[in-house]
């Protein structure tokens, strides 16, 4: 295991950590896949993204703020079920859609890298320029966790920056306005684009992930989280009105892969472009390289307080070692075999359910001792059960086979984690359930 550094991150170090696994593919790839669902409102998606986020985020807040832990999500799924197969099933759909979130990333970056050649985005390129920074982003996880944590802050802040400015710059060159053009998608598809823009907020919960060593940490964890949506919720809003204002909703979605790059050459000239497309590949980069490290760790995690199996295939190393590289072949695979439609779809689905099942444990087990309130966390199952079912309604029409290809997985999930745990119980030294 990871050695876990009290008081390692300060309040700022955990807002960039946020924000920048968010800001990456939530912002370069969804951005196109959402205006296709919610037609001309979709930047205001957005805005209903960061409202179901901010019910979603309460539960993590409250339980984090009472019980910092390394443990994050587990930890808060074992006090709230005990070492069960539906928090071990659920912590599982957790670490298995950020390894999706990274095969999205994976091929956000190798759509944006080939359209800066001129290159359509597609096929075995897009496939392999993917598995290869998946694989880069393993050489530098494996170099040490230093290199990652210093490496993940500076581009952090670079991409933040730098997306905000192309926003800004997008907007400026637009004349500040934006004029929506297209159909009606109706409340469906505006529900369903919502759910996508979740996903695109998601990356909060490293912060919770990381609890234990983060300063102060009953009281800066929440701050940290709060800080990170509200930055993000600008970024992204200020983002989705430049491409708004610089396309015509029909060139966004043809261009939904790569929608910003698209968008900067009307507004901001060849120059533009590929300055947009360098910003893109810096930040998919970057975010894969801290996502590669907190994916391993969790699983790392869930081996260590006995949930999940481990094997080592004869590979040298500790448990993280191997768990790192179990993270880059999975989404190594998902990335060659899914486009990056599915692959977001995926991603839905996992967190969607995940998310329902940690409110659910803290509103049933765990509001009283730390003082939640009960509306709030019936608030948030209701938003996620609306978004996904418009999510899922919208998906069975359009592409059936990805819904039960998501049904089929999150069955097998849990059905693994059962036998496994009833062939081998916890000893119960990990976990921390009343």
């Amino acid at each position: 295991m990871t050695e876990y550094r009290k008081d390692s991150i300060t309040l700022p170090g955990a807002v960039a950590m946020g924000t920048g696994v968010m800001i990456g593919a939530g912002i370069l790839a969804l951005t196109g896949q959402m205006a296709e669902l919610a037609g001309p409102l979709f930047p205001l998606s957005f805005l209903a993204g960061a409202l179901v986020t901010a019910f979603s985020a309460y539960s993590y807040i409250k339980v984090s703020n009472a019980f910092p832990s390394a443990g994050g999500i587990a930890m808060i799924l074992v006090k709230a079920y005990g070492p069960t197969t539906v928090a071990a099933g659920a912590a599982l759909l957790m670490a298995l859609s950020m390894v999706i979130n990274e095969s999205l990333v994976a091929r956000t970056f190798a759509s944006y890298t080939l359209r800066g050649f001129g290159v359509e985005p597609g096929g075995w390129p897009a496939a392999a320029l993917g598995v290869a920074v998946i694989v880069f982003a393993w050489l530098v996880n494996v170099s040490g966790n230093r290199s990652v944590g210093i490496f993940s802050v500076l581009m952090a802040v670079l991409k933040v920056g730098g997306i905000a400015l192309f926003g800004v710059a997008a907007l400026w060159a637009g004349g500040l306005s934006f004029e929506p053009a297209g159909g009606d998608a109706g409340a469906g598809g505006f529900l369903a684009s919502v759910a996508l823009a979740v996903l695109a907020f998601k990356g909060f919960t490293t912060i919770t992930n990381s609890g234990a060593e983060i300063t102060r940490p009953h009281r800066n964890v929440g701050r940290a989280i709060i800080l990170s949506i509200a930055i993000c919720v600008v970024v992204y809003l200020l983002v989705a009105l430049a491409v708004g204002a610089s396309l015509p909703l029909e060139r966004i979605i043809a261009a939904k892969d790569y929608a910003l790059a698209e968008a900067a050459e009307p507004a901001l000239g060849r120059t533009g472009f590929y300055l947009t497309v360098a910003l893109a590949v810096v930040a998919t980069a970057s975010g894969l390289i801290a996502s590669v490290f907190a994916v391993s760790r969790m699983l790392a995690m869930l081996t260590d307080m006995e949930l999940i199996p481990h094997r080592h295939f004869r590979m040298p190393g500790g448990v993280q070692d191997h768990t790192l590289v179990y993270t880059v072949v999975i989404a190594g695979l998902l990335t060659v075999f899914f486009d990056l439609s599915r692959i977001a779809s995926l991603g839905v689905f996992f967190y969607l359910v995940m998310d329902m099942l940690v409110h659910w444990g803290v509103f049933r087990s765990l509001r009283e001792e730390i003082g939640a309130r009960a509306e709030i966390l019936l608030t948030a199952i209701a938003l996620d059960v609306l978004v996904l079912s418009a999510f899922a309604a919208l998906k069975w029409q359009t592409d059936p086979v990805i819904v039960a290809i998501a049904v089929g997985g999150m069955a097998a999930v849990f059905l693994f984690v059962g036998v496994f745990l009833r062939l081998h119980p916890p000893s119960g030294e990990h976990h921390g359930h009343r």
